[in-house]
């Protein structure tokens, strides 16, 4: 199949593109420059362009048979409200470009992947939410929503549309496991809050392999959650992460006042966290290779 993705060049995406690729798939990637970027698999190439402005790149849609959208700026960091505009404008209007350029597949099969986030259910502290839960309250709750409902206007030219929404991706070479490793190291690592809040994530693998299975498997539609189906408490994940660097933590948590202090709305987001399962996933047969954190993290850190 010819796959188009946006946001290629990340971690997950960059990977996923790999591993396309090795499937037999050709795979086109969306990059604001082609300047330090060169086919180096056959089966890849890229096109130029900004996803948040409608352009030339459009084009390429019209003969591609799926398209993965992972492009967004970081969540991570102080929410100011130039921050919170970027992170609205790069997902909202990236999603609304693609899909007007899917109008040129109207009568065609075509499958549209379009990333969400488990923020879209809010915080619900030790509720257990899977696809059928309800959207919430907060800044990313309402960003999600407005991202799927962008996404989901592709259904009116005949594409099959699933919303990925992602928990924490844990990753080698990016994200937030590469955050959150430093302190460990100096002995600094500690729960954050109370500790009890929720810790929603997933391997990087699994997440790759979640996009190759719902491409082969079909008719996977609406929202499905890509998260492990074991998700960890920050205090477990704080625990496990020392234990596994060989570096046990003893040092108390970090108050919730100075995570707001510093991180301002984010902090709250690293304070509450949400207890999600990928239960359409499990349903429909997948496997996961890393279902559990300590697993997951070895292996992620067995190189170090």
């Amino acid at each position: 199949m010819k796959v188009f993705i946006t946001g290629g060049t990340g971690f997950v995406g960059s990977t996923l593109s790999q591993k396309l690729i090795r499937e037999g798939h050709k795979v086109t990637v969306l990059t604001r420059s082609l300047k330090g970027h060169s086919a180096t698999l056959e089966g890849i190439s890229y096109a130029e362009g900004d996803p948040t402005q409608k352009g030339l790149w459009q084009q390429k849609i019209a003969d591609q048979d799926v398209v993965i959208n992972l492009a967004g700026a970081s969540i991570f960091g102080r929410w100011s409200d130039t921050a919170k505009k970027l992170i609205w404008d790069s997902r909202i209007q990236t999603t609304q470009n693609l899909v007007e350029a899917l109008s040129a597949r109207k009568g065609k099969e075509t499958y549209l992947f379009s990333t969400s986030a488990v923020g879209f259910y809010g915080f619900h502290e030790n509720e257990v939410l899977d696809e059928s839960s309800p959207s919430g309250d907060g800044f990313l709750a309402d960003l999600s929503r407005e991202w799927e409902s962008a996404a989901m206007k592709a259904r009116d030219y005949g594409v099959q549309v699933s919303l990925m929404r992602f928990g924490i991706v844990l990753g080698r070479r990016g994200g937030a496991l590469q955050q959150m490793i430093p302190p460990f190291k100096w002995w600094m690592g500690s729960p954050l809050g109370s500790g009890n809040q929720w810790f929603s994530w997933i391997h990087e693998q699994d997440l790759v392999d979640i996009f190759l299975f719902l491409v082969k498997k079909k008719g996977i539609s609406d929202a499905v959650n890509c998260t492990a189906p074991n998700p960890a408490t920050n205090r477990e994940l704080t625990q496990t992460l020392g234990e596994v660097l060989g570096k046990p933590t003893f040092m108390p948590a970090v108050p919730g006042f100075v995570m707001s202090l510093v991180l301002g709305e984010f902090g709250s987001v690293l304070l509450k966290g949400q207890r999600v399962v990928p239960k359409k996933l499990l349903d429909a047969g997948f496997r996961f290779s890393f279902p559990d954190l300590r697993s997951a993290l070895k292996d992620l850190l067995s190189s170090r």
